[in-house]
């Protein structure tokens, strides 16, 4: 059975690589953990915070990978370690979030459990360009 998509139409060519960035995002983040804020600083500036306690720096990556920033978590168990009752799990996790065509990460932290990604859209300039109109090909193609 073929996918019905909103990318389908013919107005929207050469938009498969959202569609396929879309996909990733939705199946990497299904279960909503860990718990994330997204606050607007400026006009260009965004931060995503991110709930992570009992995360150590160690135990965070952030990557850029295709327009896509991706937040891993992972935690060691600590084989030592004997527990009577065991309520935080050691859990590991993958969060994606589509960044648009120009933002860059500037920077994160880690600061009491919340990890901050700082995020900017560096001002573009508007660009305006003729395009040339020929006439049609007197030897009949046109081209």
């Amino acid at each position: 059975m073929s996918r019905l998509s909103l990318f389908n139409s013919p107005l929207l060519l050469g938009f498969e690589h959202f569609e396929r960035a879309l996909d990733r995002v939705n199946k990497g983040s299904s279960d909503g953990y860990p718990p994330y804020n997204i606050e607007q600083l400026g006009d260009n500036e965004l931060r995503i915070t991110l709930a992570v306690a009992g995360f150590a720096m160690a135990d965070l990556g952030i990557t850029i990978e295709d327009n896509q920033l991706v937040i891993r978590g992972k935690q060691v168990d600590d084989a030592q370690r004997v527990y009577v009752h065991r309520g935080i799990a050691a859990r590991q996790f993958q969060r994606s979030f589509v960044l648009a065509e120009g933002i860059e990460a500037r920077g994160a932290w880690l600061d009491n459990g919340l990890l901050h990604v700082d995020l900017v859209r560096p001002t573009v300039e508007t660009r305006v360009r003729s395009v040339p109109i020929r006439g049609a090909d007197p030897g009949g193609d046109g081209l």
